[in-house]
């Protein structure tokens, strides 16, 4: 994807699992560490990659575990808790050479990115969170009980609850519909994707300025090669 060479791609052994890298910038750079949400992987960052680069950072964006080139563990939920995941990212750190690291990260990435900074502060440089914020956890209740009494079970974080189901609704609609449909939700208020189905095979989703044809079927090639469950288990670990 990348014919400049301004990006550059290898595998890492990190915490028990081979986590896909892609990297710029020098060798010795300050290190800024850039983390996806779902449904994405490392190329979310493309752009931002290239600016750090050229601002004297390395940025180097994995995909996490379960996503994209990266293992998938198929232990089910309790392999993608917030604990192995951050283990994921201090065993990165440490294969970087780095004591410390700035860290970017958006939706899912953002989320681990908060758990990082409470579990391990001392490898925090600095934190950009984007889309969410720092949201404490109740000991007394389910992040996804308080969800589920607010929108109900239709809401999207609920429909995944239930390994398999929200796998096969994907399968019905294909991977690149999917995206699109995530990609390009609008709607005001939240996401809801009914039991009785998000829509025909036939749907037709146009694209935004900002994400072309080429953008999505190359989401789709890592969704395709990874499948949906190990991005899905995020939400459904405890």
């Amino acid at each position: 994807m990348d014919s400049d060479g301004a990006i550059t791609h290898r595998s890492v052994e990190a915490n028990g699992v081979r986590l896909h890298v892609a990297e710029a910038g020098p060798a010795g750079a300050p290190v800024a560490l850039l983390l996806h949400g779902f449904p994405e992987v490392w190329y979310t960052w493309r752009h931002q990659m290239r600016a750090l680069a050229a601002a004297g950072y390395r940025a180097v964006a994995p995909d996490m575990r379960g996503y994209g080139g990266s293992d998938a563990p198929p232990g089910g939920p309790d392999q993608y808790t917030a604990l192995h995941v951050v283990g994921d990212l201090v065993a990165l750190i440490d294969s970087l050479g780095e004591k410390q690291v700035f860290v970017v990260a958006h939706d899912w990435g953002a989320m681990i990115a908060w758990s990082l900074c409470l579990f391990r502060p001392d490898r925090v440089k600095a934190l950009v969170a984007l889309s969410v914020p720092f949201s404490p956890r109740s000991p007394a209740r389910k992040p996804v009980d308080g969800l589920k009494a607010l929108y109900g079970d239709e809401y999207y974080i609920c429909r995944i609850q239930e390994p398999g189901a929200i796998e096969a609704e994907f399968a019905r609609l294909g991977t690149e519909l999917v995206l699109r449909k995530f990609f390009t939700y609008r709607t005001p208020g939240p996401l809801f994707i009914p039991k009785s189905g998000w829509g025909s095979p036939d749907d037709e989703v146009p694209l935004p300025s900002w994400i072309t044809e080429e953008d999505i079927k190359y989401y789709a090639s890592q969704f395709d090669k990874s499948g949906f469950t190990g991005a899905l288990n995020y939400y459904r670990a405890r």
